[in-house]
């Protein structure tokens, strides 16, 4: 998870779910009650109860150990399910008979590999003992839910790397790439392409000596620029003019010393230096990947506050 702000997304979505299901399934849990133990009647009963739950892919009935009592009833008809043992299945685990509707965390299904769901409602006798569950199976994809897009975070990331290029980080020595032997031409024309020509998203791959951009014009798809691109000033005429745009976080003029920095960190240490960096606009945030793999993704203007001490041991704690 990055960050809190998805993981609330994801719990705001969880509880408009339970809130969709509550009352139905409960009423469906009192409506088999009379029925448990009847596999033809509690077919019936939850082939009812699933008018209630548009979105459910099917019901079916467990008993106390789980295995299952009715067959697997979808809006389609009865399927293949009576007799199943769902002892261990990952939701069976995390059920709470205490609880009288209990919602799965999502899961990898195994007949569909699909994201799922899995909500099991209790189901008791007259004297409040219990009989078993009744589940509701759910794609994550068909669920009804708004899904608003969650915000990234705007605060410093830490990201550890391979251990296995950590525990030889110390064996490594920065080799000059080409970029590296050219880099105020390639920073010049990376800033230039990014202020006057609408590249938003820019990946500079330092070791490699390449850069994967986005452009504002044609969103959708990346374009790499190889050293020979990098090194020619004219590629920005292959480009059209564009104004910066003007809802981005990141201000024009403080772009290139976003890139200065990154040629900083690139030359700070012959083992621990940069081997990416990364700028988008929008999000106004910096990534920076170094050569013990450990990334970093930072708010712009702490980047720039940033200095060589700072880096070098926040490097070695990766």
């Amino acid at each position: 998870m990055q960050g809190s702000n998805l993981q609330e997304s994801v719990t705001r979505q969880r509880e408009a779910l339970m809130d969709l299901l509550r009352e139905p399934m409960q009423r469906l849990a009192m409506d088999a009650t009379s029925a448990w133990g009847d596999r033809d009647r509690l077919d019936a009963v939850l082939g009812q109860g699933l008018k209630d739950l548009p979105y459910c892919k099917h019901l079916y009935a467990i008993d106390s150990r789980f295995v299952q009592i009715t067959d697997n009833v979808s809006h389609d008809g009865l399927l293949e399910g009576f007799g199943r043992n769902r002892s261990d299945r990952p939701y069976i685990g995390q059920a709470d008979a205490e609880t009288g509707l209990f919602l799965s965390d999502a899961y990898i299904s195994l007949r569909e590999q699909r994201p799922s769901l899995t909500a099991l409602q209790v189901v008791r006798d007259g004297e409040g003992e219990l009989l078993g569950y009744i589940g509701a199976y759910f794609g994550l994809r068909d669920l009804p839910l708004t899904r608003q897009l969650y915000d990234e975070p705007r605060h410093w990331q830490q990201i550890r790397g391979d251990p296995s290029i950590r525990g030889t980080v110390f064996h490594q020595c920065r080799t000059d790439s080409v970029m590296d032997r050219n880099l105020d031409t390639v920073l010049g024309v990376v800033s230039e392409l990014m202020v006057y020509h609408g590249f938003y998203h820019v990946i500079l791959h330092f070791s490699s000596s390449r850069a994967v951009i986005w452009q504002l014009a044609d969103p959708y798809r990346y374009r790499l620029l190889d050293i020979e691109a990098l090194m020619a000033p004219d590629i920005c005429l292959a480009y059209p003019r564009q104004s910066y745009p003007p809802d981005v976080l990141i201000p024009a003029d403080k772009v290139r010393a976003i890139l200065d920095n990154f040629r900083g960190l690139r030359q700070m240490d012959e083992m621990f230096y940069l081997r990416s960096g990364t700028i988008n606009l929008f999000n106004g945030i910096v990534g920076v990947t170094f050569s013990c793999d450990g990334s970093h993704y930072v708010p712009w203007d702490e980047f720039l506050c940033m200095d060589k001490t700072f880096w070098a041991g926040a490097s070695t704690r990766n």
